[in-house]
């Protein structure tokens, strides 16, 4: 995985002398299996290649085969399969795991269709980046205007629950189907307060359904993405006094 030493070189798990090569059989079949049975998103990337987000189906470690779930109709699959230089990411609590992706075959079955994998011989991984999250204070709601073709009216607001320098989760009071893992959503105006207000991009990783009230509901979380340095700033000024304020209020 030479590639890998070149792009990600600076990066270091958080306890001195940690190995990041993982090359036991056993513990790459226990990593995988976790990803199989979580159900844990998994980014499909290259160089020149445009993300494609999706989950591991299954692991085979005697037939060394993986199977990633994937839509026939994707527009990206013909890219997937043509790549030189395919690599998969995913996190497991706050480690991101991260390997070569070769050899991609498309099976379709009864139940649907799979990206068949060669087995990888070693993981690497990193100790994902601590962000402190806040939630926001005051009466009125922070909100998230987001405009996507689908919905009626070409807008929606939905309520910020919670969110740090690099993500935030939103929650939708009436889940829809257009809301799924690996959606880019452009131009979206962050309402934090009323004297901060953030136009950013997002990208959804992660949908699930919670209820509150007694009603089904969408908590979307989601990466921040082609922030400039002047939402960076404004993003920290907000969560450093919110951080202060929710101190304030402890005491």
């Amino acid at each position: 995985m030479k590639r890998e030493d070149s792009r990600r070189g600076g990066e270091r798990l958080s306890t001195a002398g940690a190995d990041l090569r993982v090359r036991s059989a056993v513990e790459i079949r226990a990593l995988l299996r976790r990803m199989v049975e979580g159900d844990i998103p998994v980014v499909l990337s290259g160089e020149t290649l445009p993300a494609y987000s999706t989950s591991l189906w299954a692991e085979d470690g005697d037939r060394q085969v993986l199977a990633f779930a994937v839509d026939p109709k994707a527009d990206a699959l013909p890219r997937l399969m043509d790549a030189s230089d395919l690599t998969a990411t995913a996190y497991l609590d706050s480690v991101k795991i991260q390997f070569d992706v070769d050899e991609l075959v498309l099976v379709h079955g009864r139940n649907g269709s799979v990206l068949n994998a060669a087995y990888p011989r070693e993981l690497f991984r990193f100790q994902r980046r601590s962000s402190f999250r806040v939630q926001p204070l005051g009466r009125a709601r922070a909100r998230a205007s987001v405009a996507h073709p689908d919905l009626a009216g070409g807008s929606i607001d939905l309520r910020i629950l919670d969110l740090s320098y690099t993500g935030v989760a939103l929650m939708m009071a009436e889940p829809t189907a257009f809301m799924r893992r690996g959606l880019q959503l452009p131009n979206v105006m962050l309402e934090l307060d009323a004297g901060t207000r953030l136009n950013v991009g997002l990208r959804v990783s992660h949908v699930s359904q919670i209820e509150t009230s007694g009603a089904l509901c969408l908590r979307i979380g989601c990466e921040l993405v082609d922030l400039d340095l002047a939402t960076q700033r404004d993003l920290q000024r907000y969560i450093d006094q919110t951080q202060r304020r929710a101190r304030l209020l402890t005491l």
